[in-house]
């Protein structure tokens, strides 16, 4: 529970860097929007919403399972290299039973600790979703913006030029700069940018400057509500376990691949597909070693991806060594090495299939009363295949790139953690959990905006997509919002 602000102490006080609103006040208000999660999705639906609707006199509330952990990305906190960070990481998230999956809950969430690579997933990859390509083309183009997407962050840089070119001379005209999340904008008009590199903490902050909005930490949603097939808000818990009633004309889950259909498996919402058709990215990564001599002096950042095309169900990531991607300050004197070590990551398609699950515990409860999850994963046969092609087309590509020597050791291939699918939009409510909106099959004003509705995997890291389909779907709720009411 967040106390009252009388109740309040110091300690509270100082760490509070965003305005917060006790649950007590909450319940006393029937918001227009209620947004569960401020991850990508849930960021991305307040941020758009708050800027349309301006002082318009509308309701948006968002409550979050964690608390305030983190006011930025790591990356812009000088303090934090990436394996300090990776270390810290594993102690403030939390695993998924019996997976390599792991969630974050924070304010921010796991976008407080992504890797800022944002590409667009490749038309032939979403060719049957059920979304129109030129209005996808358009909402990539909107997140890319609202997300300060730039494929020029490695600009003059020595070390990627001379590699892409390669890579061109010899058969992979495709490859490009890393597409990064980075704002690059120089400071002008005495205007001072932080925050460079991008989490949804900064579509909060937009938000708050657009309009007021309610915002409650360590408020766990456990049941959604419903009066007949229409939403009627959600019912949360504090820390203490009281439990909270929150009235909404429109509710928005922005919880996780796991949190978002264990919620709807919970409140008992009806449909087939929930929870099932999880995906993910096989993830498997090879490294390369250069003579030093083949380049200049001063390097500058390495970043190339390879995007994942017919005939090749992959994307490869090049850069290295990945401590070094973009903390300057932290490197400003290192040794000239006699060998540059560049690690190649390749995602691999995998196939959405309906036995890969997320399912409710018949027994184990958390200390909610919500029962727990339980998951099942397991690649396919295709999947292994995909796999196969990931290890002979990486080595291919550092041969292009005339590596010396490339490291074969087998090492373990596991899940990467661009989880999705469990959720998935569609027409069809036999194999998809919501329209193609988002909005939630016979559950009128009951959406979904998180990774748990990206139709498929794909080859293309999903975080830009996610913010992408959520922008589309406040954009939907705005104009639905705006129609005469019958």
């Amino acid at each position: 529970m967040v106390p009252n602000n009388s109740q309040r102490n110091d300690t509270e006080l100082n760490n509070e860097w965003i305005p917060l609103t006790p649950l007590e006040q909450m319940e006393q208000t029937e918001y227009d929007v209620l947004i569960v999660g401020s991850g990508a999705g849930g960021g991305a639906v307040l941020s758009r919403l708050c800027r349309s609707w301006g002082l318009n006199g509308k309701k948006i509330g968002m409550v979050e399972k964690g608390g305030l952990l983190l006011p930025t990305h790591f990356y812009n906190i000088s303090t934090y290299s990436l394996p300090r960070f990776k270390r810290y990481f594993d102690q403030v998230s939390s695993p998924v039973k019996q997976t390599l999956f792991r969630e974050l809950f924070a304010l921010g969430g796991r976008t407080l600790a992504w890797q800022l690579v944002a590409p667009q997933m490749p038309a032939s990859e979403t060719v049957d979703w059920p979304v129109p390509a030129k209005e996808l083309a358009y909402y990539y183009s909107v997140a890319e913006r609202a997300m300060r997407v730039s494929s020029s962050y490695q600009s003059g840089s020595y070390y990627t030029s001379i590699l892409l070119d390669r890579l061109h001379a010899y058969g992979f005209p495709e490859a490009v700069s890393m597409p990064i999340a980075v704002d690059r904008e120089s400071t002008k008009y005495g205007q001072l940018y932080s925050n460079a590199a991008f989490s949804s903490i900064i579509h909060l902050a937009e938000a708050l400057n657009s309009r007021p909005y309610d915002l409650a930490v360590h408020a766990n949603a456990v049941e959604i509500l419903t009066e007949g097939k229409r939403v009627a808000g959600v019912r949360v818990m504090s820390p203490d376990k009281k439990s909270y009633t929150l009235k909404a004309k429109k509710v928005i889950l922005s919880a996780s691949t796991f949190q978002s259909p264990r919620l709807l498996l919970a409140s008992g919402i009806p449909g087939q597909a929930i929870g099932h058709y999880l995906t993910t990215h096989s993830l498997l990564g090879l490294t390369g070693y250069f003579d030093r001599r083949q380049f200049p002096e001063v390097l500058g950042a390495l970043g190339i991806l390879l995007p994942g095309q017919p005939g090749r169900p992959y994307q490869v990531m090049i850069g290295g060594p990945p401590e070094e991607f973009n903390a300057y300050q932290q490197y400003l004197v290192k040794p000239l090495q006699e060998e540059l070590r560049v690690v190649a990551g390749a995602f691999g398609e995998v196939e959405s299939r309906y036995e890969n699950q997320v399912t409710l515990d018949k027994i184990e409860k958390d200390e909610y009363g919500v029962p727990v999850i339980k998951v099942d994963f397991s690649y396919s046969e295709r999947d292994k295949d995909v796999i196969r092609q990931m290890r002979l087309g990486v080595s291919q590509l550092f041969a292009a790139m005339h590596a010396n020597r490339v490291d074969q050791t087998e090492g373990p291939l596991i899940e990467a953690i661009h989880d999705g699918g469990t959720c998935r939009m569609g027409v069809d409510p036999a194999v998809s959990v919501t329209n193609p909106y988002g909005e939630v099959h016979g559950v009128s004003g009951l959406f979904i905006a998180d990774n748990s509705v990206i139709p498929s995997s794909g080859t293309a890291n999903p975080t830009l997509t996610t913010v992408a389909l959520a922008i589309r779907t406040a954009d939907y709720i705005i104009q639905s919002s705006s129609l005469p009411q019958r």
